[in-house]
């Protein structure tokens, strides 16, 4: 297996009480850049970077675009906009229509993370009452990379995590409460 060099993390509904419960555990030095896609209606001010920032203790912030990814820090997708992985791996946004009705989309983030970072990606499917996700996480397993699911008997909406296991049946399907182990496990 090749080493991490990203992960990438998509929820909707019981997002915040999800990310809460992941985020914060990560500790100052994750070596992993973390991207990540929360869906909040347009014309809506996104407090999530801000929520975040307060808890964690990696430096959270919404990318600006063609930013170069580190690592070492969290990048929520701002709102009404695609967040993409380039191949020389920045960060673009785009306006493009919304996918599965939304945008920003998971599947979106994902598909652009796996031809970004091929096997070297980490993508969790988290929390969500749509099935938003579920084919970009095909897209990063079948790019080799690791694909981890919520356990949707822990999500707060199981809907995205269910949608996300039946198409891919060999995606990890993990408990929110050992998510965050399983990731400081894959960074090393």
């Amino acid at each position: 297996m090749t080493r991490p060099r990203a992960v990438v993390i998509g929820a909707s509904a019981g997002a915040v009480q999800a990310l809460s419960r992941l985020l914060p555990i990560l500790p100052g030095d994750y070596p992993l850049p973390v991207l990540v896609v929360v869906h909040v209606p347009p014309g809506r001010r996104n407090v999530l970077a801000s929520l975040f920032a307060a808890k964690c203790n990696l430096e959270v912030r919404e990318p600006d675009d063609k930013e170069p990814i580190a690592p070492g820090t969290i990048l929520f997708a701002p709102p009404d906009y695609h967040m993409l992985v380039e191949t020389d791996r920045t960060v673009s946004l785009s306006v493009e229509g919304p996918v599965q009705f939304s945008r920003p989309s998971i599947d979106v983030l994902f598909e652009s993370a796996a031809d970004a970072y091929g096997s070297g990606l980490v993508g969790a499917v988290l929390t969500g009452a749509n099935h938003d996700g579920a084919e970009g996480l095909r897209a990063l397993f079948e790019a080799g990379g690791t694909a981890l699911v919520e356990d949707p008997a822990s999500a707060a909406y199981p809907v995205m995590p269910r949608a996300a296991l039946a198409f891919v049946p060999g995606a990890e399907s993990v408990p929110l409460d050992a998510l965050a182990k399983r990731l400081l496990d894959l960074a090393g």
